[in-house]
């Protein structure tokens, strides 16, 4: 007798478990969320669906860039990281590596501090629009730096920051309370 191949998919009656359920709620949202957005471009990378990586472009969201042939870091408006949910998501944080050289205490050449306690409940939407706040130093922690120069910088320049106002997050409604 031969063994068969694993069965392809998810088993019958469970369509895709609770992960895959997850990832096709985050794709959902992050095209309702971000299509046709004025500064951010989500696109997902490879064939599989619902992805588990995706490239995010931010247009017009200033951020600082490493230091240029003067030694001084530079402002630029165009950015480019990519996201990964690993095979621990949602119960693990996503991956975020910049593609643009960023200069931040909180994000290395590959990796970004997101932050210190990651709950599976939080959106991948979420995490895109924290990308663009850390990118603009809306969100910074100089005092647990990944890149110690990029803290100095940061505690130097305090006056300067952020960079920019670009709120690239999808509003939140209010639900209003009258009494009777």
């Amino acid at each position: 007798m031969t063994a068969r191949p694993p069965a392809a998919g998810p088993p019958a009656g469970r369509p895709g478990g609770p992960r895959l359920r997850r990832l096709a709620a985050d794709f959902e949202s992050l095209r309702a969320d971000f299509s046709g957005h004025p500064h951010v471009t989500v696109v997902p990378i490879g064939p599989v669906r619902p992805p588990e990586s995706y490239r995010v472009a931010y247009r017009g969201v200033p951020g600082v860039v490493r230091c240029d042939e003067s030694g001084v870091p530079t402002l630029a408006d165009e950015h480019e990281v990519e996201i990964t949910l690993t095979r621990g998501y949602p119960r693990e944080r996503p991956l975020v590596r910049p593609l643009t050289p960023l200069f931040h205490p909180n994000i290395t050449h590959d990796a970004f501090c997101l932050q210190d306690h990651w709950a599976a409940e939080q959106g991948l939407a979420a995490v895109v629009a924290k990308v663009a706040d850390m990118i603009q130093y809306r969100v910074v922690n100089p005092q647990s730096p990944l890149d110690v120069r990029a803290a100095r910088w940061t505690v130097a320049n305090r006056e300067r920051l952020p960079v920019g106002h670009v709120d690239v997050g999808v509003a939140e409604f209010e639900i209003g309370l009258r009494r009777r």
